[in-house]
């Protein structure tokens, strides 16, 4: 295992400012996710922190040694980092087995045949593939062509395993499997693992913790349901999240430590328990509600404090219904685990906890009152 730690890392691609002072830690036996929508700097991070990458500005530091340090230009070779990666495209040995795959790089080490061999069984077995030990890569699946690689990558015991992108080219129920056999494998191996993919599904149900890119910088750091349930920004809640957060705009008011916010859903008081440690703007100001669709539960018949709506959408998804409803003018979108049968322009009623919104400063877009 290993504890990374990232400091004032920039990098350039000519006058392309590709990572903007990026600072991050990466504790010892965590499941980091860089997490991002395409071109915001996560894949280079990794290559960076992997010795692919060469910053011009800034430290890397593995188990508190520099492996980067570009004030004295040292830049210690990747083979030196006892690490390893796992591509996107596989990269297996098309004439090798899967066996000869996996213990190729043992084999370069010059480890006895015993021990390359008691490797090689022990990753295939912890990958669920000792079965195919004799195969080679064109008769296995795309998800066994995934495991040998990873089998591949852990077959050497490294501190630090890099994977980028690793499941963006499986369907998506071989996504769904790899997804589980990648949490299990860190749940049994206690391995730092660096993450890189665009799937927020992915981040959010492997990670131990998430660092959510934009645009060259570090947006949020924070574990999966911290990130999910509080952005900290418009821009962040508006990425994490399928389907989609709601945003109703409002106007808030601070009096007597209390936040005001009137909108189309109604009005509602927070105290100051639940404020970020944002400033809230002095007198009236434009804020954003922000409310995921689970968080919207529709009844048939009115009750107490319940919001009349109507129904524009039903869209039923098997376990789950997704609903488009309409309160005055401002659109919902409503989540209802199983099957739901509504028709258009039924009236409904809407129970929602105001404990569990977030409010955004509109000017700032920053988080200024969290979901609870």
């Amino acid at each position: 295992m290993s504890r990374i730690e990232l400091i004032n890392i920039d990098k350039f691609y000519g006058d392309n400012h590709v990572l903007k002072n990026i600072n991050l830690v990466i504790e010892d036996g965590d499941f980091m996710t860089l997490l991002g929508p395409s071109g915001c700097g996560k894949t280079t991070t990794l290559r960076v922190i992997a010795g692919l990458e060469k910053p011009q500005n800034g430290k890397v530091l593995i188990d508190g040694r520099e492996v980067i340090n570009c004030d004295d230009a040292y830049y210690e070779e990747p083979s030196k980092r006892g690490l390893n990666l796992v591509f996107q495209s596989y990269a297996l040995w098309p004439h090798m087995t899967v066996y000869k795959n996996v213990a190729f790089g043992l084999k370069i080490k010059k480890l006895p045949t015993e021990e390359i061999n008691n490797r090689v069984m022990n990753a295939l077995r912890l990958m669920r593939i000792d079965e195919y030990r004799d195969r080679y890569p064109n008769e296995l699946s795309g998800g066994q062509q995934q495991r040998v690689a990873i089998a591949r990558a852990i077959a050497s015991n490294p501190k630090l395993l890099l994977l980028d992108e690793p499941l963006s080219n499986l369907d998506a129920k071989l996504r769904i499997d790899m997804r589980s056999e990648l949490k299990r494998l860190h749940n049994e191996m206690g391995t730092t693992i660096i993450y890189v993919t665009h799937d927020q599904v992915e981040a959010l149900t492997m990670s131990t913790r998430i660092a959510l890119f934009k645009e060259g910088s570090l947006a949020q750091v924070a574990p999966p349901m911290e990130l999910y349930m509080n952005p900290v920004d418009l821009q962040a809640a508006d990425f994490i999240g399928n389907p989609r957060i709601n945003f109703i705009p409002a106007t808030g008011r601070l009096e007597d430590h209390r936040l005001h916010v009137d909108s189309d859903l109604g009005s509602f008081v927070f105290g100051s328990e639940h404020f970020t440690q944002e400033p809230i703007p002095d007198g009236k100001f434009p804020c954003v509600i922000g409310l995921r669709p689970e968080q919207v539960n529709i009844e048939e018949q009115p009750s107490a404090g319940a919001i009349e709506a109507k129904v524009y959408a039903s869209m039923p998804a098997g376990s789950e219904t997704l609903v488009t409803l309409v309160v005055d003018k401002q659109e919902l979108l409503a989540k209802q685990i199983g099957l739901a049968d509504y028709h258009i322009n039924q009236t409904v009623y809407l129970n929602i906890d105001p404990n569990k919104m977030n409010i955004y400063d509109e000017k700032s877009t920053r988080l200024i009152k969290l979901a609870v």
